[in-house]
């Protein structure tokens, strides 16, 4: 019998057009991949996607070619687009460990040559001097409260303690702040992302779009060169933003339904039925009979002979497995108020599907308890309050230009839908000692609403011993 061989093709040895075509090749070819890989050419390889990808829309086989980009210096608002495809891996600049310079800002291009140019300028200036300004006096706290272990280093020591108070200072910071962003996808998430960034209403994130483009295509000259602007994106965003400004104009301003404390966490719709249809998928996967009969038969069982069959299903969950795919048999949708700091967290979890509205300053801003007790409370509300009065001024130019000057602090509504499965990776992960205290309230507050219409599974989630109405009192003076 052939000898199994398990190996690399390298990409150090091959480009990733060739090795996507080395892939593909194997369901017709009866030679090795090595074999095959050996009788390709740069050439040979963009000829095989011209014909099969192209040509044929063979689109499936431009995924074993695998790209790694790296973005620098790009606005926050530019990476949420960056960073909504699912199919990729993204690291990025952390505001809760690096602190950013007074220059560490884009300038949207619409502003060019406009009259708001410079005040906006002013104005994020003015941000980035109060987020300077608070490090200090929120540091100090921190230090009074945080004593330094013995034998520690300064350096071991600022970088225990720099989270505790950078994190809170970061709510000042505005979408227009810089970052850098890594991203691995391979090149038919990457032609998406192209189109995604062409078709956007925002110059800065059309002009990456146009970058990524070219570097993409020295790697993968033949799988992303076709990439374009959407028409159907471009119109369809048009015709949405022409409606909603009839509807502001003619119906009750957006501030008029400004966010009611009840609200910023809503379970809208959920599978009532979900419990049971989870527990009769396990047993339709371990089983040889019909789902139907499976699922009339979890219904028979009376509530201790449930909880049995929910123990066998979860009851040797340990703290970092996963729980079998059969939970995602069921689904929650809510409709969530939460910081902007939060949702730079929310969005990593890229296997719910979240529809955020844009950043806005008319729902309100959250203020960090630790802000307040170092006596920055004062000018943290100056600096948000002119944040907020810039946005006006923006939002009648542009909407989507406005986005830039909000700050981390402003809250943002996000629609999301998700399932059990998810349910445990997000609470589990996002109420964890080590987890931002925004989104920790958030977690903790989903798990609450799953918990009271599903309290069979959700109890076999692992979370600390803390509520959101803890973190509330423990680490906001405002929400």
């Amino acid at each position: 019998m052939p000898e199994r061989e398990i190996y690399l093709l390298s990409p150090r040895a091959l480009s990733p057009e060739t090795i996507a075509v080395a892939f593909a090749k194997t369901s017709r070819a009866p030679e090795s991949f090595r074999e095959i890989a050996a009788e390709l050419s740069d050439e040979k390889s963009a000829q095989f996607h011209e014909k099969w990808v192209v040509g044929y829309g063979h689109a499936s086989v431009a995924e074993h070619a695998v790209l790694h980009l790296a973005f620098e210096n790009v606005s926050r608002v530019a990476i949420e687009t960056i960073e909504s495809n699912r199919l990729a891996s993204y690291t990025e600049k952390s505001t809760r460990y690096q602190k950013w310079g007074p220059d560490d800002f884009t300038i949207p291009p619409e502003l060019d040559g406009h009259p708001l140019r410079d005040e906006f300028v002013a104005t994020v200036r003015l941000l980035f001097s109060a987020y300077a300004e608070s490090l200090n006096p929120t540091k100090n706290l921190i230090v009074e409260r945080t004593p330094r272990r013995d034998g520690e280093s300064d350096e071991a020591y600022d970088r225990r303690i720099r989270s505790q108070y950078v994190d809170r200072c970061r709510f000042i910071l505005p979408a227009a702040a810089n970052a850098n962003v890594g991203m691995t996808a391979n090149a038919r998430v990457i032609e998406m992302t192209i189109r995604k960034m062409l078709s956007h209403p925002l110059e800065e994130v059309r002009q990456i779009g146009e970058k990524m483009k070219e570097v993409s295509k020295a790697e993968t000259p033949t799988l992303v060169k076709y990439a374009d602007a959407n028409e159907y994106t471009v119109e369809t965003v048009k015709g949405f933003a022409m409606r909603n400004a009839e509807f502001v104009k003619n119906q009750l301003r957006i501030t008029d339904h400004e966010l009611r404390t009840s609200d910023w966490c809503s379970l809208i719709d959920y599978d009532k039925d979900g419990e049971r249809k989870i527990l009769a998928a396990a047993l339709y996967r371990f089983d040889e009979i019909p789902y139907a009969d499976a699922l009339a038969y979890v219904k028979s069982l009376k509530k201790k002979e449930r909880e049995q069959l929910a123990e066998s299903l979860l009851g040797k969950l340990g703290k970092y497995d996963i729980p079998l795919r059969e939970l995602e048999y069921s689904t929650y949708t809510f409709d969530l108020v939460m910081d902007q700091g939060a949702y730079a967290e929310f969005k990593r979890h890229r296997m719910m599907t979240q529809t955020p509205q844009r950043l806005t300053t008319r729902l309100g801003y959250t203020t960090p308890l630790l802000i307040t007790e170092a006596g920055f409370g004062s000018k943290y509300e100056a600096a948000m309050d002119a944040a907020h009065a810039m946005y006006e001024k923006l939002h009648a130019f542009n909407p989507d230009v406005a986005q830039y000057i909000v700050p981390n602090g402003f809250n943002r509504r996000v629609l999301a839908q998700f399932n059990m499965r998810e349910a445990f990776a997000f609470c589990q992960l996002r109420t964890a000692a080590n987890a931002h205290f925004s989104i920790r309230r958030v977690a903790q507050k989903i798990y609450e609403d799953i918990s009271k219409v599903h309290p069979l599974l959700s109890k076999y989630m692992k979370l600390r011993e803390e509520t959101w109405q803890s973190v509330e009192e423990n680490y906001f003076s405002k929400i």
